[in-house]
């Protein structure tokens, strides 16, 4: 115990440089434990984009591109299926129901998504919670369109107002539908997946505004007005992806062996868990690259920490033969030492943790409305704490360099006055 009182007598006489490497310590630590953080948010979205569904089906391509352009509007499908297969898969007996996802028009960035009713129906993310609108309704009129929060609220929109869809993807669309312009029906909650940045309209819509455009998204002849389409027959053509729910989780790998299987033309059908599995497998070099730089950054402080130590071993060499003199064999002055290092890393390790959870919990709003990760910020864990306990530990043997050289000071060295 007095060895530890002088321990913290003596970090408190050089209050500026030991606050220094704590934070030093700190910042280290609050990186490791944030980017854990994020990885395992990352990974809970991900896997909350979408809930409750049993296969992700579309023409024939990867398991993960599928999942890709179906779930998280990342990419594009590199062919359509046709309605008639569509609506052979709806009709099983084994499909509980099936939303319909035609993807390929965007707005100033955004994607738009033809569905129909059953997506408002059955769409669920993230335990099981269900799409809820903050105003207004879903689709009635065939120019009617539902936008994520995202959406409205970084353009602006409100119900009732106006807006132009483009053919093609990007923030500047090959053309645009200026012809028929879009009116506001409704606005959906946020819910922290790629729906908040969609736009969604009908299928019969999507049809609607391609009757006058021909292959490569280039109009041909006289424009068709808005209400000679709302006579016209709709009937969707091809979806580019649909969700699948069947009646029983039992049926599910004999349904999947079935669509890939499917004569008519080349489907694949997707496992949404397994395809996240193949995904994490890809990035997983990508998470241990993130892991290794946090963890040598946690080995630069605390090498920084034995730097200042040493540094400070110079001016302390009087005082430590003053201990020896005084009856303090060796193993007190190495004790001396690493208690110090340990008080150090442990108070940056304790630091740092509480940085990190205090940061997340404040830019958690922010991130999630920016990047769609919901983190889950609960309690410090074991994780957290076996964190502490390596820093703690790893600076308790960082502390034996210094003490070495304490140790190998002569008490002579230390009182002799120096000509």
């Amino acid at each position: 115990m007095i060895i530890f009182r002088l321990a913290l007598k003596s970090l408190l006489n050089r209050f500026a440089l030991v606050i220094l490497t704590t934070l030093c310590i700190a910042l280290s630590v609050g990186l490791v434990v944030g980017v854990e953080k994020v990885r395992d948010g990352a990974r809970a979205s991900f896997a909350g984009t979408v809930s409750g569904v049993d296969l992700i089906v579309g023409a024939r391509s990867g398991n993960v591109q599928l999942m890709l352009y179906a779930v998280f509007r990342i990419g594009d499908a590199a062919n359509n299926l046709t309605w008639e297969t569509f609506t052979s898969i709806a009709e099983r007996p084994e499909v509980d129901w099936i939303i319909p996802l035609s993807l390929g028009d965007s707005h100033r960035g955004y994607r738009v998504i033809g569905t129909d009713q059953s997506y408002f129906e059955h769409f669920r993310y993230r335990d099981d919670n269900a799409l809820r609108f903050a105003a207004g309704a879903p689709f009635a009129d065939l120019f009617d369109v539902v936008l994520g929060a995202t959406v409205a609220a970084d353009l602006g929109y409100d119900i009732g107002d106006a807006l132009v869809l483009n053919h093609g993807l990007g923030s500047i669309g090959l053309a645009e539908h200026d012809d028929l312009p879009f009116t506001v029906s409704g606005i959906l909650e946020r819910t922290g997946t790629p729906v908040d940045k969609a736009l969604h309209v009908s299928l019969p819509a999507i049809e609607a505004i391609h009757v006058d455009w021909q292959a490569g998204g280039v109009p041909i002849g006289d424009r068709t007005e808005a209400d000679a389409l709302r006579a016209m027959d709709l009937a969707p053509r091809s979806v580019t992806a649909g969700l699948v729910k069947l009646s029983s989780p039992l049926a599910t790998f004999t349904t999947q062996r079935s669509l890939n299987q499917y004569r008519d033309e080349p489907l694949s059908a997707v496992i949404p868990g397994l395809a996240l599995l193949e995904l994490w497998s890809v990035v997983e070099i990508v998470e241990a690259a993130l892991r290794l730089v946090t963890a040598l950054m946690v080995v630069a402080a605390l090498a920084g920490m034995i730097a200042t130590l040493l540094a400070m071993l110079n001016d302390r060499r009087r005082e430590i033969a003053i201990l020896r003199a005084v009856g303090a064999g060796p193993w007190h002055v190495v004790g001396l030492l690493v208690s110090e290092a340990t008080f150090i890393g442990l108070a940056g390790a304790l630091l740092g943790v509480a940085t990190a959870y205090g940061s997340m919990a404040l830019a958690a709003p922010w991130i999630e409305n920016t990047f769609g990760l919901a983190l889950d910020i609960a309690a410090p864990g074991a994780i957290d704490g076996l964190i502490v306990l390596s820093v703690a530990l790893t600076a308790a043997v960082a502390g034996l360099v210094p003490a070495y050289f304490a140790y190998k000071n002569s008490l002579a060295d230390g009182i002799a006055v120096q000509s």
